[in-house]
């Protein structure tokens, strides 16, 4: 039997890599394995495959802050707790097929993963647990495909209605962004104002208060008849152009259709 280190070294010397800050990607997959050295050395590691082996526990990624793809099913690990919380920037995770128990426990090292969207978690005792898929969508909200299905609104609404409903009873008060608890002039009591009072000669001549006053209310309709903007309305005459029918009887060039635009204000 190979040992780890045995298998990592022909595996980088196969693809001609001498120095460990090149290495983003390491294949250790069906190679039999019990353990696994630690891998802290490739600091730059992104996907790393170690299924099909015979790891019980996975504690070879203390150092592995950036790793994306991470597949470990086909194992025989029973519990990683403590192993992969710090690994925040996961977005592939492979756990199925293996001997994982206590789903509370499994939960709570996808916890700080927030770029986690496929998981797959069957074939566990851990799958086996009531109401399991809700638990995980509640407590894995980026996961968009568990264990091969894609997670669908229902289920994330039947996640908040059974695990957060403190947080469900708030949103059934919140009405067009904001709480609805009635008429404002009740929970929202303030001091009457008085209503602001206008000069109508004012409002009716100038309709601007900066604007001067005028004689008339004609006057003050031409003014600002004046201020408006212009408006060009084109048509096209097409009164004095020949039909389709005596077009194609005649060899006479007809122009073209008269432009007449019209201005307003």
């Amino acid at each position: 039997m190979a040992s780890s280190t045995q298998v990592i070294d022909d595996h980088l010397a196969d693809r001609g890599i001498r120095k460990d800050k090149d290495v983003e990607e390491l294949y250790l997959a069906d190679k039999n394995l019990t353990e696994c050295v630690d891998l802290s050395a490739f600091k730059f590691l992104r996907c790393l495959w170690l299924n099909k082996n015979r790891l019980r526990g996975i504690s070879c990624l203390s150092g592995n802050f950036q790793i994306r793809e991470l597949y470990l099913q086909n194992n025989e690990l029973t519990d990683v707790s403590g192993s992969l919380r710090h690994l925040t920037c996961l977005e592939v995770l492979m756990l199925h097929n293996n001997q994982l128990t206590k789903l509370d426990r499994l939960v709570k090292e996808f916890k700080k993963m927030q770029t986690l969207k496929i998981l797959n978690l069957f074939n566990n005792p851990v799958a086996q647990e009531a109401d399991y898929r809700v638990f995980v969508v509640h407590s894995v909200p980026s996961v968009e495909l568990l264990d091969r299905q894609e997670v669908l609104k229902g289920e994330r609404d039947t996640a908040i209605k059974i695990y957060d409903q403190e947080q469900e009873k708030l949103r059934e008060t919140i009405s067009f962004g904001r709480r609805s608890e009635g008429p404002p002039n009740i929970y929202f009591p303030g001091k009457e104002q008085p209503l602001t009072k206008f000069d109508t000669r004012d409002l009716g001549n100038s309709f601007l208060r900066d604007s001067p006053l005028y004689a008339t209310d004609d006057d003050a309709c031409n003014a600002r008849r004046l201020k408006k903007s212009v408006t060009l309305y084109t048509t096209f005459d097409w009164s004095k152009l020949p039909r389709i029918e005596a077009r194609r009887q005649t060899n006479i060039a007809f122009d073209s259709p008269e432009i007449i635009t019209h201005v307003y204000r």
